[in-house]
C-alpha cells in the first residue's frame, strides 16, 4: 500500500519546481542576460528572480509569523539595493527593475534557496487545520492558509516563466 499525499506534499512539491525552474533559468546566464529587456519598460530577469524570492519570502513570514529571511539572513545588505527591506517589487518602477541590473545569478539564486529552505520549513509545520485556517476575511470566499500559498506558486510559476522567455529572447537577440 502506498502512503497518501497530503495538500503540503503538493505544496512542497510545486515550491520545489519553482526553485528548480529559477536554477534552469539561471543556469550559463550572463550579466547582459541577467539585464535584459524585451522592451524599455519590461522586468529583467534578474529583477523577475528577485522578485520571485522576495514575494514568496514575504508571504511565507507573514503566515509563519516571523521576520523574512531577507532582514534575518542578511540578504538585504548583500543585495544593497537602493529599496527599504519591505521592498518586494510591488509597484516598482522601470527605473527600479534597472538598479538589479549588477547583481549576480549566485547571489540571486542564493537568496532564492534561502527562502526554499524556510518555505519547506513552514510547510512542514502545517496541518490540515493549518491549511484551513482563515486569514484574510475581506474576499469572498475568504483566503485560507492554503489559497494563499496556492496564490503564492502561481505568481511564482508565471515569473519564472516571463524569465525564461526573456532568456530565451536575450539569446536570439546576440545570435
Amino acid at each position: 500500500m502506498t502512503d497518501s499525499i497530503t495538500a503540503v506534499d503538493v505544496l512542497t512539491d510545486a515550491f520545489t519546481r519553482v526553485l528548480g525552474s529559477v536554477h534552469g533559468v539561471l543556469r550559463g546566464v550572463t550579466q547582459a542576460d541577467l539585464a535584459a529587456r524585451i522592451d524599455p519598460e519590461a522586468n529583467t530577469i534578474a529583477w523577475l528572480v528577485w522578485h520571485i524570492a522576495r514575494g514568496q519570502d514575504a508571504q511565507v513570514a507573514a503566515l509563519a509569523g516571523s521576520e523574512q529571511v531577507y532582514t534575518s539572513a542578511g540578504w538585504y545588505e548583500r543585495f544593497d539595493l537602493p529599496f527599504p527591506p519591505s521592498a518586494s517589487g510591488y509597484g516598482q518602477s522601470t527605473a527600479d527593475v534597472a538598479a538589479l541590473d549588477g547583481i549576480g545569478a549566485e547571489l540571486l539564486g542564493g537568496y532564492l534557496e534561502a527562502v526554499h529552505e524556510r518555505t519547506l520549513e513552514v510547510l512542514a509545520g502545517l496541518g490540515a487545520a493549518d491549511l484551513s485556517r482563515v486569514i484574510d476575511d475581506s474576499y469572498d470566499p475568504p483566503v485560507t492558509v492554503a489559497a494563499r500559498l496556492v496564490s503564492v506558486v502561481n505568481d511564482c510559476t508565471q515569473h519564472v516563466g516571463q524569465a525564461a522567455y526573456v532568456k530565451g529572447f536575450a539569446r536570439r537577440a546576440r545570435a
